[in-house]
């Protein structure tokens, strides 16, 4: 009988295990992930899976300059939010709480869109093959690269597609346009990223990009509550901000006069006090986030680095192996 009843507690053991192992129930870790993933994963499986990917992807920035920047940010709003397991894209139904999508931080987000396209071509060669994770990983690399005509980083493959996406989730998680600092280097650090130089690094994507007033109204009209101006803006800088905003819902480029070329006049603009936001104006408040800003604004350092920081951010948490699933579109599970 004690034999019996021992068996019967070790079954059940290893089917809780079971069944926790199958569902995709994940609490973010912070934990880089780039030994699971693989370069070659779909040599085999889906072998012209990167090639469709990369003939869709230019189809669409021929036509779209800002193609890099909308899905440098699905990829980036993606990653913070539970790793890089695509629950961005999920729609949601009358069967589940809200979604990352309808988040306010999200709201603003384009370039799902491209994604589907994407995926809808993939199927047809390789039916529930390739996750969306890592098309979404494939496709800003070939988007952010387009105007170089050749890929700036390599990106592993094997994430597999979440299935769990909740709006609550998000703005715990992002960055945010008004953090400080010590704020943005902590967020980066649980997330298992190489703090200062990730953090810098990643923020160069404000390169590209354009951005609704709304998002810096504060920092233009009524800084401290008083009608007054951020005074770490250049102060003509500041006026033109101003006149170019006299409606929230108008839109400023994010990089004056380089708006569409991924380059590291970001940083040349920081140091003269003209980033838009003043979560770019805070990397100069850090000795060493500082001397970061001035490496990165000379020749190609901030290309390079870059490129090391998106395949950290890639690796971000993913599903790999059984956990997750492979939807056959992109913003709905199976």
């Amino acid at each position: 009988m004690m034999k019996s009843h021992t068996n019967f507690l070790l079954f059940a053991t290893l089917l809780v295990v079971v069944l926790i192992g199958a569902l995709d129930f994940k609490v973010c870790s912070g934990a880089l992930h780039e030994a699971s993933l693989n370069l070659k994963f779909y040599k085999h499986t889906c072998p012209k899976a990167e090639k469709i990917i990369n003939t869709v992807v230019d189809e669409h920035a021929e036509a779209n300059p800002f193609l890099g920047a909308m899905l440098l940010r699905i990829h980036y709003h993606d990653c913070f939010v539970r790793g890089c397991d695509a629950s961005l894209l999920l729609d949601p139904s009358s069967r589940t709480k809200p979604v990352e999508k309808q988040a306010r931080p999200n709201l603003s987000v384009l370039g799902f869109d491209v994604i589907d396209d994407i995926k809808t071509q993939v199927e047809k060669a390789c039916p529930q093959i390739v996750s969306c994770a890592d098309i979404v990983a494939l496709a800003t690399r070939d988007a952010v690269s387009f105007q170089f005509k050749r890929p700036l980083w390599k990106v592993p493959l094997g994430r597999r597609d979440g299935r769990i996406s909740l709006a609550s989730e998000v703005s715990p998680n992002l960055p945010s346009a008004s953090s400080n600092f010590s704020t943005l280097l902590n967020l980066f650090s649980s997330k298992g990223l190489n703090t200062i130089k990730d953090l810098v690094a990643l923020s160069g994507a404000h390169t590209v990009g354009i951005s609704h007033c709304g998002v810096i109204s504060r920092r233009l009209f009524n800084f401290t509550g008083k009608g007054d101006t951020d005074p770490s803006l250049d102060p003509i800088y500041a006026k033109s901000l101003k006149a170019q905003c006299s409606n929230h819902n108008n839109i400023v480029e994010m990089d004056p006069r380089s708006s569409t070329n991924f380059d590291n006049h970001y940083y040349k603009n920081l140091l003269e006090k003209k980033g838009l936001f003043n979560s770019d104006a805070s990397l100069l408040t850090d000795r060493s986030s500082a001397k970061l800003v001035n490496h990165f604004q000379a020749g190609d350092k901030f290309l390079l680095e870059f490129a090391k920081s998106m395949k950290r951010m890639g690796a971000m948490d993913v599903l790999t192996g059984k956990q997750g699933e492979v939807r056959k579109k992109c913003h709905l599970r199976n």
